[in-house]
């Protein structure tokens, strides 16, 4: 079947972690909610059959997100290195509309140099991704002195 990419945005719980768990709670609902093939997130992780030969293709395949950009371990996500922030962003604190417009523009790619060079063109770890902390551009955060927002990106599935 092959990987899958994907991306979120998901509000910022106070840090990283608890912003994953967050949208980890909202995507199982929404991919397995009505299904009723596993009680909870726990359960669906347990499952090392289903999990080790094919995953969900989604952001629920990553538990944990670490805070160093070393974090190359299969299942977690790391930092965007503030090199590749300032080289795909032009800021350290991006916008969701600018991290949207960045996927938005990598998924229009036309050929796969310009892809390799765009956000969804990073190096991801295997079963992995990225996270971005993002800052708004109205409402609570607007100063852009706190994160509001945290974009996730990633690959996964077999």
């Amino acid at each position: 079947m092959g990987a899958s990419g994907w991306d979120y945005v998901t509000t910022y719980e106070g840090d990283v972690q608890a912003s994953l768990d967050a949208l980890h709670a909202r995507v199982f609902v929404e991919e397995f909610g009505e299904t009723g093939d596993y009680p909870d997130l726990a359960a669906l992780w347990a499952d090392g059959e289903f999990m080790g030969t094919g995953g969900t293709h989604t952001i629920l395949d990553v538990p944990v997100a670490t805070t160093g950009s070393g974090g190359e371990a299969e299942g977690t996500l790391r930092p965007l290195s503030p090199e590749r922030l300032l080289h795909h962003f032009g800021d350290r604190r991006p916008t969701v509309g600018l991290f949207e417009e960045l996927v938005a523009a990598a998924g229009r790619a036309m050929s796969h140099e310009e892809y390799e060079q765009s956000l969804l063109g990073e190096d991801f770890p295997h079963w992995g991704g990225l996270y971005v902390l993002l800052y708004g551009e109205d409402g609570p955060g607007a100063d852009g002195s706190e994160p509001t927002h945290v974009g996730f990106l990633g690959c996964s599935g077999d």
